[in-house]
């Protein structure tokens, strides 16, 4: 019996549950464990993978590799697990007296490089700092007077801030969910860093409000898990503005006597260091404007669209981070920034590691709505509620909007238990198509009604009654909304990795394609091959007299799966 409950997690928070888990016969049981519970195809492809790994692991250690047998991809994989130079010439002669290939060679050498450091690293024990004139002095450098460097070289950094954004005077959702997943952070941060008997104060959420009006949401934000509420208030400021919010935000996160901030800011009795430890932004329009600006006037590096975050230290051997050929460096309480990649399966982590002569704080990233819980506010916390003192610099509101229209107020599918989506298999008859989503969501006691990327895009001719159920609003995707109902039912929608990302962490899923290759296939509970058209019928009825036979629903043309 596995000691870890993969059902016990969900897929974003189980990668790094399982990551310290290097046992093979561990690892099998934990992927049994998962086959038997709730058997979802990504928790598999990612248990399968860890435990190729050290099987690989084995293998290599046991020096039965054969080149000849292996291709460069295989052997690239097994180097990893090699430490030993005298193991890895060996191979290197071998790869030479045999298929000799070119790819091989480079990848044991540089291995080897890595390892040993080669006659180059030898002679110097560390990396020699070159500006890009030093470096290259035979190049032309017209923009060498602008170079734009603002980091800090032995800099203190403290707390996470978080950027909490407002639509319309209302705070936006995920703003909460990313106040509480701050809280989450830093307690464990706190927990993890600073032991029992340290001097040194528990690190705090901070959040940071500008806008016109904002202060009234500061005890929210308390009350959601921030010790710290950072506000700047402008009538001017009403509407987002890139430049002078930029500015402000920077000009709070420079602490006083900073180099690179405004020789008059004041000191502040709430903070002592020099800038955030990390900060967080809505993965919004506004947000990703925003949060990409700050993170340049801050020199520092950013990670768009995350949707997991967790701190951990974690060993590095790149000499472009340790300074030395061969060694390694454990950098401590690191921000790992989980985003999506283009598999759909996977996700790629960011880490915002500092190089040997520069420093990259604070470590940020932008947050997908949706991605996490919105908490239940605490109304008896406490927390300090700061009036931050800038002058607003005219030159910074250049732009004005002298008018404008407001649109309707948005769909927010998030909060639905059920969600019947469609997407370009209602091509044949695209009115009728919406119409049956509709009946089959308003069977339910609490669903909505969305679509993919492709009807938002598609030149689909609707008929007037069911056109607010096509509009970009309702889109559910990685440029949509991100949901996790508890059924989540895919009609005529064929599974793009983008699609994914916003649905693939409902509890249930059932696809309706009649394509028994649709890739929605690979990370469905069921998969219903029919014709949509004849199925969300027959599931709407299921759903009003509560009784499902699914060969039927699918018209016994397909499997039901």
């Amino acid at each position: 019996m596995a000691n870890l409950d993969p059902g016990e997690y969900d897929i974003q928070e189980l990668g790094p549950a399982i990551k310290d888990v290097e046992d093979v016969v561990e690892l099998k049981a934990i992927l049994d464990a998962e086959r038997e519970g709730q058997n979802r195809p990504a928790a598999v492809a990612l248990i399968e993978s860890r435990v190729e790994k050290y099987e690989g692991d084995e293998e290599a250690d046991a020096g039965d590799l054969d080149l000849a047998e292996m291709s460069a991809a295989d052997v690239g994989n097994a180097l990893q697990s090699i430490d030993d130079v005298e193991t890895l010439e060996g191979l290197l002669e071998e790869e030479q007296d045999g298929q000799d290939r070119d790819s091989v060679k480079r990848l044991v050498q540089r291995r080897i490089d890595s390892i040993a450091g080669s006659e180059e690293d030898e002679e110097a024990e560390e990396a020699v700092e070159q500006t890009p004139e030093e470096k290259y002095p035979e190049l032309d450098h017209p923009t060498a007077d602008k170079r734009h460097v603002r980091a800090l070289e032995g800099g203190v950094y403290r707390d996470t801030w978080v950027y909490c954004e407002t639509q319309a005077g209302a705070l936006v959702d995920v703003s909460r969910e990313m106040l509480g997943k701050a809280r989450e952070l830093m307690d464990g941060y706190n927990e993890t860093y600073l032991a029992d008997g340290s001097d040194a104060e528990s690190e705090r959420v901070v959040a940071v409000l500008i806008g016109d009006g904002v202060s009234e949401h500061a005890e929210e934000c308390v009350a959601l898990g921030a010790d710290v509420v950072v506000h700047y208030e402008d009538e001017r400021l009403a509407r987002f503005q890139h430049k002078p919010y930029a500015e402000i935000f920077c000009d709070m996160a420079r602490g006083a006597g900073h180099p690179h901030g405004r020789e008059d800011r004041p000191a502040e009795e709430w903070r002592d260091y020099d800038e955030p430890r990390y900060v967080l932004f809505p993965a919004t329009n506004n947000g990703r404007d925003l949060s990409a600006q700050v993170q340049a006037e801050l020199d520092s590096g950013l990670a768009s669209d995350c949707s997991g975050l967790y701190i951990e230290d974690t060993v590095i051997s790149n000499p472009a981070k340790t300074g030395v050929a061969g060694e390694k460096k454990e950098f401590e309480a690191v921000l790992h920034m989980k985003r999506p990649d283009f598999s759909g399966f996977e996700y790629s982590t960011i880490l915002c590691l500092d190089n040997p002569n520069r420093e990259f704080h604070p470590q940020g990233a932008s947050v997908i709505p949706g991605s996490f819980d919105v908490p239940e506010p605490d109304p008896e916390r406490e927390g300090e509620i700061v009036a931050h003192d800038l002058p607003l610099d005219e030159d910074w509101l250049r732009v004005r909007v002298t008018d404008h229209d407001r649109l309707e107020e948005g769909v927010d599918l998030t909060g639905h238990e059920v969600i019947v989506a469609v997407g370009r298999g209602i091509g044949d008859d695209p009115t009728r198509g919406i119409e049956l989503a509709v009946d089959l969501a308003d069977a339910f006691e609490d669903a909505g009604v969305g679509v993919s990327r492709g009807i938002v895009t598609g030149s689909y001719d609707f008929d007037g009654h069911v056109e607010q159920y096509t509009r970009e609003e309702r889109q559910i995707g990685e440029t949509g909304q991100v949901v996790a109902p508890k059924l989540y039912v895919a009609a005529g929608i064929s599974g793009a990795v983008q699609h994914k990302v916003g649905m693939d962490e409902s509890e249930t899923i059932v696809a309706i394609n009649t394509d028994p290759d649709a890739r929605i296939r690979e990370f469905s509970d069921y998969f219903i091959e029919g014709d949509l058209f004849e199925v969300l019928p027959r599931l709407t009825e299921a759903v009003e007299s509560g009784r499902l036979d699914v060969a039927a629903a699918a018209d016994g043309g397909g499997r039901d799966d």
